[in-house]
């Protein structure tokens, strides 16, 4: 039976406190198990809209109504409203997710920061940016974190490395074809990558003809086949408007026959030995603008 990993990104605080828990209810019915990775610091999702100028960044929001999705308070959080500490406000939602039996883990301090900023800034900066995440989540949680997955798959080779000095076994940072272990400079790091498998839900709607009443069926036709997958989604996203067509996409592939997990299990399921290792590298994937993590 073709296992398939569900990560779930939470990114604001809106989907914190309603896209989570309306995503919890549906993967509770489903008996699936998913990892829910939160921001855990600032919320300013008002400041993407400098993406305003990026190749294909309008074209992208235009076909994902960003306004419905987010809200218009939360796309003022930064601009014309301060943003709010999700890790502070939102706190109990997450706790009740884990008391749930999901895994949490880490996605990031401050989204829109870490995205627009990762690629190009050094150790420091960067090493800064995920303790602030680290300490957060073990406020919340009272735990250390098992697992982290980059916001819009954007790292640095600093992230990568602090990543196996948190002591993690895996963690899910870029876009591929499945599980690796990445390198920097030819040698391999510790941990293993599980990248995301499948296009999201944003990159594909709107695209030839893809809309909310087919979508489940196009993300249906990729996993078809009887292979493992990763499928990243969002709580701004699925767990709000596009709930009934995630909760569609959940029963077909119970009837396909996949094993809804989590990270963990799917990495429990990894032989080690027959993991390869790849080179950290940069690429475009199709609906979304600009470069991120991918497999080589």
């Amino acid at each position: 039976m073709a296992r398939i990993a569900l990560k779930i990104d939470v990114d604001t605080l809106r989907g914190t406190r309603e896209g989570v828990p309306n995503l919890a209810r549906m993967l509770e019915r489903a008996r699936a198990r998913a990892t829910f990775l939160f921001s855990l610091g600032p919320d300013h999702t008002g400041w993407a809209l400098r993406r305003v100028f990026r190749p294909g960044f309008l074209k992208k929001v235009s076909r994902t109504s960003v306004v419905e999705h987010y809200g218009i308070k939360t796309l003022m959080y930064g601009v014309l409203l301060p943003g709010p500490d999700i890790g502070r406000r939102a706190a109990s939602q997450m706790r009740a997710i884990r008391d749930a039996g999901f895994e949490c883990g880490i996605h990031t301090w401050d989204h829109v920061l870490w995205h627009d900023n990762v690629r190009e800034r050094d150790k420091d900066w960067t090493v800064d940016q995920m303790t602030a995440s680290y300490r957060r989540y073990a406020e919340v949680f009272g735990a250390p974190p098992p697992t982290h997955g980059a916001a819009g798959w954007q790292m640095n080779p600093y992230a990568f490395e602090q990543i196996d000095t948190w002591g993690m076994l895996y963690a899910s940072d870029g876009r591929g074809h499945g599980p690796y272990r990445p390198c920097i400079d030819g040698e391999p790091l510790r941990h293993i990558q599980m990248p995301t498998t499948l296009p999201t839900f944003d990159e594909v709607l709107g695209v030839d003809g893809i809309d909310e009443s087919n979508i489940a069926d196009r993300l249906l036709a990729l996993t078809a086949d009887d292979r493992d997958h990763v499928f990243t989604l969002h709580a701004e996203l699925e767990g709000q408007k596009l709930a009934p067509s995630f909760e569609r996409l959940l029963d077909g592939w119970r009837a396909q026959g996949h094993q809804l997990v989590a990270m963990a299990d799917y990495h429990a399921a990894l032989d080690p030995a027959q993991v390869p290792h790849a080179e950290i590298a940069w690429g475009e994937v199709p609906g979304r603008s600009g470069e991120l993590i991918v497999q080589p």
